[in-house]
């Protein structure tokens, strides 16, 4: 009887979950972060997947079905959003997790690399995930997220996005310390695609991206030629590729001037390898202070 009463309660303690989908495995983890025990957590973008090329199957919709909420990114990184909604329904809150974070867009005017408008389209860099602050501000949305569709559980939920922050800040002073030792005159990060302005705005990087914002490396000779010029003018020390971005552009630059290629920097938080904030910050972080210290 015993056995079964403890069957029971715990049958319950789990239907008493919060079913939440998410578009991103750094989101996953911050849901689990904040919700605790409180949520049901359906990872529909798992490790390993190009977010870029990603859009939900019908098994994929069928595996959320229950959920009240799904993450998204937003900032335009899930192009499929309108059709998601069709599909799962007005009673589904959809929510763009990044929407209320403050958007950075390419400033040509402040860039090395003046990229041709096409490399540029939309301008919104939707890589906000690469800033501790930005984490901080997402705990906060799925912590008032999960309050208004479990009222019962919000002051847990509070002390969840709490703790994420407390973590955040760890990481975040840890990176500072870390960066510390490269000269402030070296602090060039020099990547083919515009993925890591919030990182360079939150730890004092100069952003040089080759091609922009795109994942095209359809660029002239011309400007491959200018490009490296730039480096040789700008004294640059390393470039770096990116986790599943084709490094074709670089590697011709990397052979024409002979700057050091830094190891592959994790750009859309989905590597197996790397796929939680703390994880890819703190690969990407020994990364450049090796490179460039």
């Amino acid at each position: 009887m015993k056995a079964l009463l403890c069957l029971l309660l715990s049958t319950l303690t789990a239907s008493a979950a919060v079913k939440v989908g998410t578009l991103h495995p750094i989101l996953a983890d911050l849901t689990r972060q904040v919700g605790g025990a409180n949520v049901e957590v359906i990872e529909v973008l798992k490790a390993g997947s190009d977010v870029h090329h990603f859009e939900p199957s019908a098994k994929d919709i069928a595996a959320m079905r229950g959920s009240v909420l799904i993450f998204a990114m937003g900032k335009h990184l899930e192009t499929y959003l309108d059709k998601l909604r069709d599909s799962v329904g007005a009673g589904v809150k959809v929510v763009e997790v990044g929407r209320p974070i403050p958007s950075l867009k390419m400033d040509v005017s402040q860039e090395v690399f003046v990229c041709c408008p096409n490399h540029a389209h939309n301008s919104i860099d939707p890589h906000w995930w690469h800033s501790a602050e930005n984490m901080k501000r997402a705990a906060r949305v799925v912590s008032d997220e999960l309050s208004l569709i479990d009222p019962a559980n919000a002051d847990s939920y509070k002390a969840g996005a709490k703790a994420a922050a407390k973590r955040f800040d760890e990481l975040k002073r840890w990176a500072q310390q870390q960066i510390s030792v490269i000269p402030r005159g070296d602090r060039k990060l020099v990547t083919a695609h515009a993925a890591f302005g919030y990182f360079c705005k939150e730890f004092g990087f100069k952003s040089l991206p080759v091609l922009g914002i795109g994942r095209s490396d359809d660029i002239s000779s011309q400007y491959i030629a200018q490009t490296i010029q730039a480096i040789r003018d700008n004294k640059i020390k390393a470039v770096f590729p990116e986790d599943q971005a084709n490094p074709k552009v670089l590697s011709e630059i990397v052979r024409s001037t002979g700057v050091k290629t830094g190891t592959p920097l994790i750009a859309d938080g989905t590597a197996k390898e790397a796929h939680t904030f703390e994880t890819m910050l703190a690969h990407n972080v020994r990364a450049i202070v090796e490179a460039l210290k």
